[in-house]
């Protein structure tokens, strides 16, 4: 049975953008295709499904024309929008190339009466990241300064207290603070990069990074570099006007009914 969003307790018209990020799809290891279908099979089994997908980079191990070939292939079983940014596994030429409908690495589209703005912060040859351009997404979000706002990126604006991952994160969050600031209607800034979920206030917002659909990292304060064996996962956004809420579930989970 398919629950009407208006039914939902506490929300009125929700608006429900799923966000899968850290794919790293290559050719050359099934497992990881594997684990996209997954993932994109949890979203298909949802009661009340997502209005769009947002994919916030590392889309491909490698940039190359084949891996997102490949992606793109996989995205085609989904019966709603998939709207993908880069990260600095990616090709930006060749991620456009491949996703023709994508206008420019940086671009807004509206999801359900959500404004989504994607925003590139990859700087070639580098791991870190900054904010490509800030002046963009400052004019782009006031050209709709009353409608409720989710700007999407790769590398988050915080440091989750990793010191190893946040070595390689955003190199001029204040940059992006300054923007959002300046724009109340941004419910959320969402990220991935880190394949770990979190959580931070940002700029008079909420700030958070996704699970990886492939492999997590081992969040550990003072720790090495280390993989963990936690299970992929992915990012649901429920906006309602300019209220909203983030939950983070593993794929592939099971509904047991109460």
């Amino acid at each position: 049975m398919v629950i009407p969003r208006a039914l939902v307790v506490g929300w009125g018209a929700m608006t429900i953008l799923a966000q899968l990020s850290d794919l790293h799809l290559t050719v050359d290891d099934p497992t990881r295709v594997r684990s996209l279908r997954t993932a994109l099979t949890t979203l298909l089994a949802l009661a009340t499904p997502p209005d769009a997908v947002v994919l916030t980079g590392d889309l491909t191990d490698h940039g190359r024309p084949e891996e997102y070939a490949l992606l793109r292939d996989e995205l085609a079983r989904l019966p709603i929008p998939a709207h993908p940014l880069p990260g600095n596994h990616d090709d930006v030429p060749a991620l456009l190339a491949a996703f023709p409908s994508v206008p420019a690495a940086n671009y807004a589209v509206t999801v359900a009466g959500v404004r989504l703005l994607c925003c590139d912060s990859t700087i070639p040859g580098r791991d870190d990241g900054a904010l490509s351009d800030p002046e963009w997404l400052d004019a782009a979000l006031a050209e709709e300064p009353e409608t409720p706002s989710v700007v999407a990126m790769h590398h988050p604006p915080y440091g989750i207290g990793v010191d190893w991952i946040d070595a390689m994160g955003h190199a001029r969050p204040e940059r992006l603070g300054d923007v959002i600031a300046r724009h109340p209607q941004v419910v959320r800034v969402i990220a991935g990069h880190v394949h770990a979920g979190s959580v931070r206030a940002f700029a008079g917002t909420v700030a958070t990074t996704c699970p990886s659909t492939y492999r997590q990292l081992h969040v550990d304060p003072g720790g090495r570099p280390a993989l963990s064996d936690a299970p992929p996962g992915l990012a649901l956004h429920f906006v309602d006007g300019m209220s909203a809420v983030t939950h983070f579930r593993p794929v592939a989970e099971t509904p047991r009914p109460i």
